[in-house]
């Protein structure tokens, strides 16, 4: 998630009982208005679970398998005691694995050893403890991230990029799958859609990393990408947009192939564009993932790509740049007439933090959050980053929102 170093389908019951939360008997209902004469169906309550970087989930690594089976039992567990309805569990942190995986290692956060069999599946425990306590199970996965450094010999001997070193750029002291090679963004998906064939899942779920967060100073190189399957666009960023957009177009269609009652969600960055660039923008003047991402994540709306957006919209209201209050109703306008669901992501792990403005030092950010939400029928919830938050609670917050 952002700062951390972390066609519509038909929505039903899966196998499990077990259904993504409708939002709003009337998505497209006009704010205050709630759907169905406002009545709302049961709110969407979801916490991100983090494995990247042993974030939340393991706690460290080389814990035995029971151990960590323990810990994940308990976050679910917790989730059931916070009133939750989902739990956004991360699967794939940095193209690898948190279940056995024909495609791509073992991740290295369960055993320390990126391709070392754990001794157990988190991802079929998840599902089936999730399930269990009534909990909806969404897969989180990072679609291009390979690892926090640049060296391909650091990874495991069978992992893609050993194989095939050309797959993968390095910018800003990282690797990345180069997103404009069409075998790359097939075997993303391959990688990814195996989880949703073996798995009862509710969700395939992405967060906000696309083509990568711009660094001062860094130039991604996708020279001889671009040289081989840029032509006939208007330049780069428009080619680089069309890999993101086939991603999750292709991604889209593939679930519906595979099991049509999987949702398909993404959480991207907060802001499409400023007004200041695009007049269908937001007022807001910060980055835009439009133009720093590539990720057209309106266009993956309007037409219907995904199931539901869960927008990061980390920042409080009153925001000079990014106002937490100006963005719920232009994301509520986005949506409306799609079938896209909207749940509303939110900084949990800001509150309390003393490097944080004062708005995150008082309990009731979140609840005015929470309040806000209501006036808009489209918003069918909400979604705590992260984790280990949901357990501390900073400040009561988290129990001050819940209890609105």
């Amino acid at each position: 998630m952002t700062g951390v170093a972390i066609a519509t389908l038909g929505l039903g019951a899966t196998g499990s009982g077990v259904g993504p939360v409708q939002a709003a008997e009337d998505p497209g209902a006009a704010p205050g208005e709630g759907g169905g004469g406002g009545k709302r169906a049961r709110a969407f309550q979801g916490m991100w679970l983090a494995s990247v970087s042993n974030r939340d989930f393991p706690s460290r690594t080389g814990l035995s398998a029971a151990e960590q089976r323990a810990e994940l039992v308990g976050w679910l567990d917790l989730a059931v005691r916070r009133g939750l309805t989902a739990v956004v569990f991360q699967i794939r942190p940095s193209a690898d694995a948190l279940w056995p995986s024909a495609y791509e290692p073992w991740s290295q956060y369960l055993t320390g050893v990126q391709g070392r069999d754990p001794g157990w599946d988190p991802l079929g425990t998840a599902v089936t403890e999730a399930h269990a306590r009534g909990l909806e199970l969404h897969a989180w996965c990072n679609p291009y991230r390979v690892a926090f450094h640049t060296d391909p010999d650091r990874l495991a001997a069978s992992h893609p990029v050993r194989r095939h070193p050309d797959w993968a750029l390095a910018y800003n002291g990282q690797l990345l799958y180069n997103p404009g090679l069409p075998e790359v963004r097939e075997h993303v998906q391959d990688a990814m859609l195996d989880a949703v064939r073996r798995y009862d899942i509710d969700a395939l779920h992405w967060d906000d990393y696309f083509y990568p967060y711009p660094a001062s100073g860094e130039t991604l190189d996708d020279d001889a990408a671009y040289e081989r399957y840029g032509g006939g666009f208007s330049g780069r960023a428009a080619w680089r947009r069309n890999n993101i957009d086939l991603l999750v177009s292709e991604t889209a269609s593939r679930i519906k192939e595979i099991k049509p009652k999987v949702a398909f969600g993404i959480s991207p960055f907060g802001v499409w564009r400023n007004a200041g660039t695009d007049p269908a923008g937001s007022d807001t003047r910060s980055l835009q993932t439009y133009d720093d991402l590539y990720a057209d994540t309106r266009r993956w709306v309007r037409e219907g790509w995904i199931d539901y957006v869960i927008p990061q919209l980390y920042w409080q209201i009153g925001n000079s740049a990014a106002d937490y209050a100006k963005l719920v109703p232009w994301w509520d306008k986005t949506v409306r007439g799609t079938g896209v669901r909207l749940y509303l992501g939110e900084a949990l792990y800001k509150v309390g933090d003393p490097a944080q403005p004062d708005a995150w030092q008082d309990p009731e950010e979140p609840a005015r959050h929470v309040d806000l939400g209501r006036r808009y029928a489209s918003v069918g919830g909400h979604c705590w980053f992260a984790a280990r938050e949901v357990r501390e609670d900073p400040l009561g917050a988290l129990t001050t929102a819940l209890g609105r």
